[in-house]
């Protein structure tokens, strides 16, 4: 697919279909009033016939002939007082629900300068742009790599998005989101790969592809020997059961001056979670090739970065096993010395990801972090709390925390801030070892990142949960994509910086 970015006025930009906005209520944007002027004021006349109404995410093809273009798609797009993010971001789906699989060859779409409302929003055309840029990345994806039959190839293969100007800054929002939407791709690529394909020493052999890719990235990968050595218990405990042995993989981009301290990533990466010998009920356990989602997460960012470059260091952990059951697998009530020294009691083998995620964020303390975010798709009791909606967020600093925040409220991809009380911790008390595992069914997120605080006392920290965001199951099952578009705007947020 070609993607470009023009500044022509609307009448001289050629393209089979083109795309403006309507909508139900408020001000015409420019780009269509320009069309409504370049067709004879047909525009108007379909809406006051009533063969458009504007509501949000409606759409509306009309043929054309003697004009510049074949075809017209007008969307709508809504009140002017309630264009929120969200609401622009389905208008945009919309569109291309009704463009992507259509007779069309070349789309022009003029939709930069509809306006959106809220503080900190898509107010701006650069962001939009970039908005625009994503979804088109997001809204072509396909993944028919294990199907015999390929799909049909589509019609459509060139896309231009009208700007008001040429600007530099115009170009780089557009790219920027462009590369995200690729960067997505590459997390549901990954996410949607059967388990036996995707196993730790394949995601290894991604991460080594991604730097011969992109000489910005430099890849390393800690094998089980070397991670015995070091004393990385809790990882090693985790892939016991399994034939497929665990790996940590590390990749740096340094965009960034020397002295800058790097951003950190940490991925859980199970690329299997069967519960071990606590094992999980058998339906919907296919779904648990997706427990590597944080991990798919941070390959999707580090993607970004390479793509565009910012100035900025940014370290990648991906801490990677397969939770199998078999006769050499971690029992419950094993007891394990983590890389930190400090011992846990595994009373439940299913609550594995905070036992990779340890020994990882022990590790990262070598890199003096200026802060560090582990992804994880840690507890169902998140999907109970904040449903598929809201990625859960704790923190163990505010600024931090409200950063994160910020940042998913600007990219459309939300998170929400759960309490890190002392109070809660006690929940993780052992009588044979300096904590157990699991704390109980209450406030299962919450005491999931307790445990994870413990070993992320020396520098800022912040977990996403993203148990209820990464994936969909049902008739869409499939890898989301998130939340790479929350990373990408906290990480270019401090670009330069």
């Amino acid at each position: 697919m070609n993607f470009s970015l023009s500044n022509k006025a609307i009448a001289s930009t050629k393209a089979d279909c083109l795309v403006v906005g309507v909508p139900e209520k408020g001000t015409w944007p420019q780009f269509t009033n320009q069309a409504d002027e370049a067709l004879g004021g047909l525009i108007k006349k379909l809406q006051k016939a009533g063969d458009i109404s504007g509501k949000n995410a409606t759409t509306a093809t009309i043929p054309l002939t003697d004009q510049p273009w074949s075809r017209l798609l007008v969307v709508g797009t809504g009140n002017d007082s309630d264009r929120t993010p969200a609401n622009y971001r389905k208008a945009l789906i919309a569109m291309m629900t009704a463009l992507k699989d259509g007779p069309s060859k070349s789309v022009a779409v003029a939709l930069a300068d509809t306006p959106v409302t809220g503080e900190d929003a898509v107010s701006s055309e650069a962001a939009r742009l970039s908005l625009i840029g994503r979804t088109l990345e997001d809204q072509f994806y396909t993944f028919s790599d294990f199907k015999s039959e390929k799909p049909a190839a589509r019609k459509l293969n060139k896309i231009v998005v009208v700007a008001s100007s040429a600007a530099k800054d115009l170009k780089d929002a557009f790219n920027l989101g462009l590369a995200t939407g690729r960067g997505m791709n590459l997390t549901r690529d990954l996410g949607n790969t059967p388990p036996n394909v995707c196993h730790p020493e394949w995601l290894a052999q991604q991460a080594k592809k991604l730097a011969k890719e992109h000489d910005c990235i430099k890849t390393e990968v800690l094998d089980e020997k070397q991670m015995e050595k070091m004393g990385m218990n809790t990882i090693l405990a985790v892939g016991k059961g399994s034939t497929q042995p665990p790996r940590l993989i590390v990749m740096e981009y340094r965009g960034g001056k020397a002295k800058d301290k790097p951003h950190v990533l940490v991925g859980k990466g199970i690329t299997f979670d069967t519960g071990g010998i606590s094992l999980k009920p058998g339906e919907a356990m296919d779904e648990m090739k997706y427990d590597m989602g944080g991990s798919a997460s941070v390959f999707g960012a580090m993607q970004v970065l390479a793509e565009t470059q910012p100035k900025i260091n940014v370290v990648a952990v991906i801490a990677a096993a397969e939770n199998m059951p078999d006769g050499g697998a971690s029992r419950p009530g094993d007891i394990v010395t983590t890389l930190s020294g400090m011992t846990v009691e595994i009373l439940n083998t299913d609550a594995e990801g905070r036992l990779v995620l340890c020994d990882a964020l022990t590790y990262v303390k070598k890199f003096d972090p200026a802060a560090v975010i582990d992804l994880a798709t840690l507890t169902g009791a998140c999907i109970i709390a904040l449903g598929n909606h809201a990625t859960g967020l704790l923190a163990n600093n505010d600024e931090l925390a409200n950063e994160l925040l910020a940042a998913g409220e600007r990219a459309g991809d939300r998170a929400w801030r759960l309490p890190l009380w002392d109070e809660y911790q006690s929940q993780l008390d052992s009588n044979f070892a300096d904590m157990a595992n699991i704390g109980g069914r209450p406030a299962g997120t919450i005491t999931a990142a307790c445990f994870l605080s413990r070993f992320a006392k020396d520098y800022r920290w912040a977990h996403l949960d993203i148990a209820g965001t990464a994936w969909h199951s049902g008739k869409a099952k499939g890898s989301s994509g998130r939340p790479v578009p929350l990373l990408v705007d906290y990480l270019m947020s401090h670009a330069g910086k």
